[in-house]
């Protein structure tokens, strides 16, 4: 059986990356993964959901790869995660997500 490819989540653009979490969170059940003032991700069961500002990031989805060179240059985020935006055939945006390395406890 061939392994899918694992979405990893969808991104929205919201214009009060406080008040939307706040709205989120009191409307359904989801955990806080990260927040800043620029963005937030929530979990939810089964996937994640960034809510970004509009002059930051794009709406897109995020799937995970284990090697981003295929699809261009790396680029490093504050939560630990590497990305590379790309557009499929009709100008949707997708980012290609690696994971940061879990340490291993000595």
């Amino acid at each position: 059986m061939i392994k899918l490819d694992t979405i990893h989540h969808t991104a929205i653009q919201v214009k009060n990356i406080a008040h939307a979490v706040t709205w989120y969170k009191d409307s359904y059940k989801c955990e806080i993964e990260y927040q800043d003032d620029s963005w937030a991700m929530l979990r939810f069961s089964n996937i994640s959901l960034a809510l970004v500002l509009p002059d930051q990031h794009p709406y897109h989805f995020a799937i995970l790869t284990d090697d981003l060179t295929p699809y261009g240059e790396a680029v490093p985020h504050r939560d630990g995660t590497s990305s590379v935006y790309i557009k499929d055939q009709d100008e949707n945006h997708v980012e290609m997500l690696t994971l940061p390395v879990k340490e291993t406890i000595k």
